[in-house]
């Protein structure tokens, strides 16, 4: 793959919808070739130091919740359902980063979110899911109490314990909370979180009800680790989709507005999963093909409907920057299209160059989302000066590329 340089990409078909222009144009290149128009360091953003300490609280908090699993289920049972539950945790994280490959979302907020799914969205449930039982039986008194845990109080208070914490990354981490697809990802990561631990309280339940390892453990983990992983993923996506239109639009109210509306579909969408799964008892998997595999389905298809349609924005509005000199047509391509990356990721490795390749892409691909908000009139000024400083990176970082290629060829 030595072969390739940044200039010698194959054409793509052209796209047959592209987001309008932007009102205000990106500055202008300046003379050729191009060269770093900034010399001051990127500042540190404010909603990096709020997430270290977010993220401390958070593990405080998680220590806290799994000192109570411990102190409930003992040492052995405690590792052992510990070690259970980190089969669907690793399958849904698996599956949220295929999510999240075209704009990778910050390490340090999906630590923050994982923790707060893990530790503060279960403390939540756990603390005010028994006082809000009682409340439902007050006010619902014609169901069976049977089902008011089920499929009424652990859908609110779980969905608006995990739902919080998404709303928290919409304020800290509003640089990189861009649209849908990033608020599938940060809510998928925050319920991840919550199914590893109420993972272990079921598998601990199991265990201690049989009295050991038994049928009834293998039962409940195939049953939700192996059939069901995703279902918190999905019911918390519903929200965190809400909260990623919202955020493309701008509003602190519209983003309220979001929070409650997606809240309301999660909820009712872990209602459903509960309620089905209660009132079908011997008919499981009936229910489970019928409804929850065609609903799986139809949630990957918008996921994957989601990432080209941020394929076809990272092309329109890289090809603006293109028109004012700061890319070329054929960087344009390759960085709107999988391929096209892979294949610069390859010609760069060759000499040594891969982080700095992936680096520019990221970078490049942020501008582009960068410059939606501008073209949608929210918060110009700060996202022009975010503008200018990746403008300046992804100059930086050609350079360094081109450097280090003629030095190798």
């Amino acid at each position: 793959m030595s072969g390739y340089g940044p200039d010698q990409f194959p054409e793509r078909a052209s796209v047959p919808w592209t987001p309008p222009p932007a009102q205000v144009p990106p500055p202008n290149h300046g003379p050729v070739p191009v060269q770093p128009l900034w010399s001051a360091a990127p500042r540190g953003g404010r909603g990096t130091v709020v997430t270290v300490v977010l993220i401390i609280a958070a593990a405080a908090v998680l220590l806290a919740v799994a000192w109570f699993l411990w102190w409930q289920l003992g040492t052995a049972a405690f590792a052992l359902c510990g070690i259970l539950a980190l089969v669907p945790l690793g399958i849904c994280l698996l599956g949220l980063r295929w999510v999240d490959r075209w704009e990778p979302e910050p390490r340090s907020a999906l630590l923050f979110a994982l923790l707060w799914g893990a530790g503060v969205s279960v403390g939540i449930s756990l603390l005010v899911g028994p006082f809000f039982a009682q409340l439902l039986h007050l006010l619902l008194p014609g169901i069976l109490p049977e089902y008011i845990g089920p499929v009424f109080e652990a859908p609110i208070v779980e969905e608006t314990a995990k739902g919080l914490g998404v709303l928290i990354l919409v304020f800290v981490r509003r640089s990189h909370f861009d649209g849908p697809v990033d608020g599938v990802v940060y809510a998928g990561t925050v319920a991840a979180g919550f199914a590893f631990t109420e993972n272990i309280l079921y598998f601990g339940s199991a265990l201690i009800s049989s009295g050991g390892l038994g049928v009834h453990l293998g039962f409940v983990f195939v049953l939700r680790g192996i059939f069901s992983p995703f279902a918190h993923v999905l019911f918390t996506s519903a929200l965190g989709l809400a909260l990623g239109f919202a955020v493309q639009r701008g509003g602190r109210a519209r983003i309220i507005g979001a929070f409650f509306g997606g809240l309301v579909v999660a909820v009712l969408a872990h209602m459903l999963w509960n309620g089905g799964t209660a009132l079908a008892s011997g008919s499981f998997f009936s229910f489970y093909f019928l409804l929850q595999v065609p609903l799986f389905a139809l949630a990957v298809t918008g996921v994957i409907l989601l990432r080209r349609g941020e394929q076809r924005l990272t092309r329109q509005r890289l090809g603006e920057y293109a028109a004012a000199g700061w890319f070329t047509p054929q960087e344009v391509l390759m960085l709107s299209t999988r391929a096209g990356r892979h294949q610069a990721m390859a010609w760069a490795s060759g000499f040594g160059a891969g982080r700095t390749m992936k680096t520019f892409i990221s970078d490049a691909t942020r501008l582009a989302l960068t410059r939606q908000q501008i073209a949608a009139g929210r918060d110009v000024p700060a996202n022009q000066a975010t503008e200018r400083t990746l403008l300046h990176d992804v100059t930086r970082a050609r350079s360094m590329m081109l450097a280090r290629s003629a030095a190798a060829y």
